[in-house]
């Protein structure tokens, strides 16, 4: 391994090699005030990958590092870890193994978890993480942190904020990992509550399909999906009686599909998809053709002004030319070059939620074709 100066932070991205490990690499890589480490349990896999970047700052390290050993704290103490980014999902049914070893190495922690009980529950782990100095992120994705950044954004201009729907849809022509199948399979046809009108709803994955016109792509259909900002938003936005999360897929038989395998498991014939993925994506794939390579999200507000009039905003993103894989890695990216700068001086284990402005994460996606746009119901009778 290459040895670097004091001056550089060292950034170790567990499954640095992989479909957003390797997008969060190829950013890090440039910036010259960090020391990439990219880690995975392929060193080959890893020697290949680093041998291709494109840096600005010293090499590339590799090191082989299995992110479920016992070890794992011995393992990046010896790697002189500053920051750990684990992208090794799904992290459905994960436990916190790998926050605990970053927390006993006196590393700081960042994930790019999606899951609702994980990503809410990590704050079990604030006491241990504000004994030893870090920070314990997860979430550090497109939900919580950017939904949440959205949000933090216009909601000033509501004098009484009491809903917040939040959509999905990407393109089928997008590149899907297996881990992101997992996680999305995970909850197809499983109940869970979301909170609807002040009262707690039970929904069904991937059941109970609704759309929303995109003003880049037009119209996508979309269905119940369980997230962590279904459990987070109630709590950090006083006076929402309403958070709804959906995602869609672009094409209409994909969706048809998806609400077929919930409604197979709700009939108890399927205990969970998860396990199926890999078949599930295979069968999928060569479809992609039929569909394109946009994709979008939208994040509603709905409330009353200072006037007590009735007002209601959408925040639209589209992703073109394949782009939409790299919103999930942005927040990730954003809080390791700000942990790197020392411009975080949180402590503590929490949700990402406040870590990354929406100009920071527009600042981070400038060189892509990421573009948003507001819309109002009245600028839609304009």
């Amino acid at each position: 391994m290459s040895t670097t100066s004091d001056s550089h932070c060292r950034v170790l991205v567990l499954g640095g090699y992989g479909h957003f490990g390797g997008r969060i690499c190829r950013a890090l890589a440039t910036d010259p005030h960090i020391q990439l480490i990219i880690a995975g349990r392929n060193p080959a896999a890893a020697r290949a990958f680093a041998a291709q970047l494109r840096t600005e700052g010293p090499p590339p390290e590799t090191a082989a590092v299995d992110h479920t050993s016992a070890d794992l704290a011995q393992t990046l103490a010896q790697l002189h870890a500053h920051v750990t980014i684990h992208t090794g999902g799904p992290y459905q049914g994960q436990d916190y193994h790998v926050a605990q070893a970053c927390i006993s190495a006196g590393a700081h922690y960042i994930d790019l978890a999606d899951g609702r009980e994980f990503v809410a529950g990590i704050t079990v782990l604030d006491e241990q993480a504000l004994q030893r100095g870090v920070l314990v992120v997860s979430g550090a994705s497109t939900l919580p942190a950017l939904s949440s950044a959205v949000v933090d954004r216009f909601k000033e201009g509501f004098a009484e904020l009491r809903g917040i729907e939040i959509s999905i849809a990407p393109g089928q022509q997008t590149p899907r990992g297996l881990a992101t199948l997992e996680a999305v399979l995970s909850y197809c046809g499983r109940p869970f509550q979301w909170l609807r009108d002040g009262q707690w709803e039970t929904v069904h994955g991937w059941q109970g399909i609704v759309a929303h016109t995109y003003p880049d792509f037009g119209r996508r259909w979309a269905a119940p999906c369980d997230v962590p900002d279904l459990d987070l938003f109630p709590q950090r936005y006083a006076g929402v009686r309403t958070v709804t999360f959906r995602a869609g897929l672009e094409l209409k038989s994909m969706q048809a599909g998806m609400a077929l395998l919930a409604h197979l498991r709700r009939l108890g014939l399927v205990a969970d998809w998860s396990r199926h993925a890999g078949w599930l994506k295979r069968m999928s794939d060569p479809w992609d053709f039929l569909g394109s390579d946009a994709g979008g999200m939208h994040v509603t507000l709905k409330g009353h002004d200072a006037a007590g009039v009735e007002k209601e905003l959408t925040w639209n993103l589209v992703a073109r030319r394949g782009h939409g894989p790299e919103i999930p890695c942005i927040a990730a990216i954003v809080v390791a070059r700000k942990l790197a700068a020392g411009r975080i001086t949180e402590r503590g284990a929490m949700p990402c939620m406040g870590l990354m402005s929406l100009e920071e994460f527009d600042a981070a996606v400038s060189h892509l074709d990421i573009h948003w746009s507001l819309e109002t119901p009245a600028a839609d009778h304009a």
